[in-house]
């Protein structure tokens, strides 16, 4: 049984930064890909980036892309996200999930995270202006 904990969300101003990680217990020996996705109420759950098991990254566009960075620790199993230059629509609050695939449909440098099968509880992030 897996279970995901993620840690590090908090507020901060425009422009700032933060790091969420996301702990991890069990067997993940069958969660191909690895992600991060985030929800503000009355929306859609949306991906942010993911990472498969060969490291293959992908990042829901080039906004994120150029300001998120989503790393792992393969000895620990943690999963990170490095959030950058953040702005006041990144608040949200932000999973961490896995699955054993497929992870991603990308398009035209966009990229969409598939339903995953495995949650954390979230960690709320909020950017004030």
């Amino acid at each position: 049984h897996v279970q995901l904990v993620e840690s590090g969300g908090g507020s901060v101003q425009t422009g700032g930064s933060l790091r969420l990680s996301c702990a991890v217990s069990g067997d993940l020996s069958t969660h191909y890909c690895r992600g991060w996705f985030r929800q503000v109420p009355g929306k859609e759950r949306e991906g942010v980036a993911a990472m498969d098991r060969n490291g293959l990254i992908r990042y829901r566009n080039m906004d994120i892309k150029d300001r998120f960075r989503i790393s792992r620790d393969w000895a620990k199993k943690s999963l990170y996200l490095q959030m950058n230059s953040l702005k006041p629509e990144d608040t949200a609050m932000y999973y961490c999930a896995s699955d054993p695939g497929p992870c991603w449909n990308c398009q035209d440098g966009n990229c969409q995270l598939y339903h995953y099968k495995t949650w954390g509880q979230g960690t709320q992030v909020t950017v004030s202006s």
